[in-house]
């Protein structure tokens, strides 16, 4: 029978501390019985798996894959380097890859995505990530840092997909 009120209480507790912090949480705060709040979350993990799976495709020697990405007048900057379509983007890929400038050569290579802020508002979307690049050129010795930075996105969802509109 106490079992019965420890649990009991411990619902009742859950579902208070739910309903004062729920609201407060950013991007996760709706209307009532809009639905809004579940769309934005679907969002923003919808955000953070495509920008992951893009990254997941630095080393793989695929640069076309890059452009799916991409909305068709998408603007990339890197480092003053702009990019605009998606045609030139695959093809910044394509020659850092063939020019050797890519450090996924010569080695293992993975990308550490981190501290991620997506904010949403209906079909448009601003993100920022920090991510580092971890290299282990040779198994026996520990992995290096190869590269580290923040990129700020602008995003629109076109056809149910998130793509990237601008990337700097």
């Amino acid at each position: 029978m106490v079992r019965n009120w420890v649990a009991a209480l411990a619902a009742v507790g859950g579902i208070a501390v739910g309903a004062l912090v729920g609201p407060h949480v950013p991007g996760l705060a709706a209307g009532p019985g809009d639905g809004a709040g579940a769309s934005v979350l679907a969002d923003r993990i919808a955000i953070e798996d495509m920008v992951t799976r893009y990254y997941a495709h630095l080393g793989t020697q695929d640069a076309g894959a890059f452009g799916d990405y991409y909305t068709e007048d998408a603007v990339f900057d890197v480092n003053g380097v702009i990019s605009t379509g998606r045609e030139e983007i695959e093809a910044l890929y394509a020659n850092m890859d063939e020019e050797g400038d890519s450090v996924t050569e010569g080695g293992v290579f993975h990308m550490v995505l981190s501290n991620p802020v997506i904010e949403v508002s209906g079909d448009r979307a601003t993100a920022t990530f920090l991510w580092t690049g971890i290299l282990n050129p040779d198994p026996k010795a520990p992995p290096q840092v190869a590269e580290h930075g923040r990129e700020y996105d602008r995003l629109v969802k076109q056809g149910g997909k998130w793509l990237i509109e601008k990337r700097v």
